[in-house]
């Protein structure tokens, strides 16, 4: 459920699931690792957006109860594995909220634009789940020292404080979000720019990156074989059920988080 169309030589890729604020199926995941690749080849560029009031929910939850962790991990790991591995600048325009492990793929992007709309939202930490995407990496290269709180406290940002924090580096009108988004990029490669260099001198390494998707899959197989993160995720999905709460997991809910969240 995505949709890719080239415009302007720059590969524009558009998370195309607005009845579930764009929330990310597992194979939307390795679409969009896949997306990226190809086009990350043979483009000028990428720019990736939302449909509709989210740029991405992040994990489907729904989907994701009782599947592994670990392989869901894996797959956010990847998305951000093949933007790295482009030679393209690759550019966020994030339309509305993102959440989770969307929110944290953005933090590997060359840019983030957005409009007023735009909100991050990383809720993990109350759910019972672990960050993946090399956040625990890439979140501190941004925001320095608020990284830790902004995990722990399932932070919640308007644009206007994710521009404050570093998340995100521009707010546009929304009308001209993908437009802008596509402008850098042409200006990041016009002719005789030495842009492809300086994204390998200037982007993390993927050998750091790499051994942050290692610590942080250990981490997810400890959330997992704990059980708060099924119960976490249980519970997420029996509050959003309107009817037919069963009394096991209304006590899961209980014992859950109230932050409100949207898959």
């Amino acid at each position: 459920m995505i949709d890719v169309t080239v415009r302007d030589e720059v590969a524009l890729i558009t998370l195309a699931r607005p009845e579930k604020l764009n929330a990310l199926t597992a194979a939307m995941r390795a679409d969009l690792a896949a997306a990226v690749r190809e086009h990350g080849a043979s483009a000028r560029g990428i720019v990736v957006t939302g449909t509709g009031r989210a740029f991405s929910a992040g994990e489907d939850i729904h989907q994701a109860v009782g599947r592994s962790l670990v392989e869901e991990v894996a797959l956010f790991h990847d998305m951000t594995r093949a933007v790295l591995e482009t030679r393209v600048p690759v550019v966020a325009a994030v339309n509305g909220l993102a959440v989770g492990g969307a929110a944290e793929w953005t933090l590997c992007f060359d840019l983030r634009i957005g409009t007023e709309t735009a909100e991050y939202f990383f809720p993990e930490n109350h759910i019972g789940l672990s960050i993946s995407n090399a956040a625990s990496l890439l979140l501190p290269r941004l925001v320095g020292g608020r990284a830790l709180r902004t995990v722990l406290d399932s932070t919640r940002m308007s644009a206007r404080d994710a521009l404050a924090a570093g998340l995100l580096d521009e707010i546009v009108p929304a009308g001209k979000l993908v437009e802008a988004a596509i402008a850098r990029v042409h200006h990041w490669t016009a002719p005789g720019t030495a842009t492809a260099a300086h994204l390998a001198l200037l982007r993390p390494s993927l050998a750091d990156v790499e051994r942050a998707f290692q610590v942080e899959t250990e981490a997810a197989e400890q959330v997992e074989a704990s059980g708060i993160a099924q119960a976490g995720m249980a519970a997420f999905v029996s509050r959003s059920r309107p009817q037919g709460m069963t009394a096991a997991t209304t006590t899961s809910a209980r014992a859950a988080t109230s932050t409100p969240i949207e898959s």
